[in-house]
């Protein structure tokens, strides 16, 4: 039995409060295999009438997967690594279609593991600690646990954005691209969760309730921009609009372009153009993990965590190392189905 998830029932509430507060409650095997067991225990018992997810101390909600494991298992024969991505896909498509209403309280760092949990939550609640990204493109990873299937339902061009930038948005950008429901103070989170655990029929109203309006949110002032320049789903395209329109803000995107990873870029357009074609969440964890248990093998992802895990260079050494060398047979090679034995496959 993990500690690094603690797992509680208060009044008719199922509470799952993340507990690894020293890796910023980032996700581990046990973790997973925890969460899924009180999930499926909560399912059918009628005295369970909402599910919360939260973070027990510390800064952030969930600041990802356990990387350190991934890319030392990559490094080997991937057994490890795969078995984690199945649990924790089979968690996501899970809290994707319960069927008992949840909260998931987004409160401080959002990222990677912590979208996947929050965002198949009927209710996400935003506060003004939220810091919300997919910067998976930062260490030759690709925004998954439903990333696709999330960022390609956003508003415009913003998902491709995101996903390729890993650009970190605040509470308020959350709530105008509907990422989060509601947007509340985080010092009223407390008393929030108190009364729904007092009153868990009542979910809607008491969260509508503690809402606030949120400040302006930064990003709308950047829509035109982002839709505009982001607009191709070739690579180069992107890259081409971006150095053709010059201003400040393309420039300083384009810097930060520099510093991903061509190959997970690239992965990552062809997977938000296809999971925007997909009406079932199951197909796109299907993808996602085709796509995990190679990407985690591949030098990229091993350079990546090295650059900015383990000795934190920022420095890292891509290969390929252009856009242009990054083959469309290459990134058709991810997607590419597994031995039927070696698939994922739902609870």
């Amino acid at each position: 039995m993990t500690t690094d998830v603690l797992i509680e029932e208060e009044g008719g509430v199922g509470r799952i409060r993340l507990n690894r507060p020293k890796a910023i409650h980032a996700l581990n095997l046990a973790m997973c295999e925890a969460m899924i067991a009180a999930l499926l225990r909560w399912r059918d018992d009628p005295a369970v009438r909402l599910v919360t997810i939260d973070h027990a101390e510390g800064r952030g909600f969930c600041a990802g997967g356990d990387i350190r494991m991934i890319a030392e298992s990559g490094g080997g024969d991937g057994a490890d690594a795969a078995r984690f991505f199945r649990a924790e896909y089979r968690l996501n498509h899970l809290l994707f279609t319960y069927s008992k209403p949840i909260v998931a309280f987004m409160d401080g760092i959002t990222m990677g593991g912590g979208v996947g949990l929050s965002q198949p939550a009927r209710y996400r609640v935003a506060t003004e600690q939220t810091r919300y990204a997919m910067p998976e493109s930062g260490i030759g990873l690709f925004p998954d646990v439903g990333g696709g299937w999330y960022l390609s339902r956003l508003p415009g061009r913003t998902g491709a954005f995101l996903a390729l930038t890993g650009a970190r948005i605040d509470g308020a950008e959350c709530m105008a691209l509907g990422l989060a429901t509601h947007y509340i103070p985080s010092a009223e989170l407390a008393g929030v969760k108190q009364r729904l655990a007092e009153a868990p029929g009542d979910v809607a109203a008491i969260l509508a309730e503690a809402a606030v309006t949120p400040p302006p949110a930064r990003i709308l002032g950047r829509r035109e921009t982002i839709d505009r320049l982001f607009a191709a789903e070739r690579y180069e395209d992107i890259l081409a609009a971006l150095k053709a329109d010059g201003s400040e803000w393309a420039k300083a995107e384009l810097a930060t372009l520099a510093t991903k990873s061509p190959q997970t870029c690239k992965v990552s357009l062809r997977l938000l153009a296809e999971a925007r074609e997909r009406r079932d969440f199951a197909d796109e964890m299907t993808a996602e993990y085709r796509i995990a248990t190679r990407i985690c093998r591949q030098p990229d992802f091993l350079e990546g965590v090295r650059a900015l895990i383990i000795d934190k260079d920022n420095a890292p050494r891509w290969n390929p190392a252009t856009p242009e060398a990054v083959s469309d047979a290459l990134v058709d090679s991810f997607f590419a189905p597994l031995p039927a034995d070696q698939e994922w496959t739902p609870l």
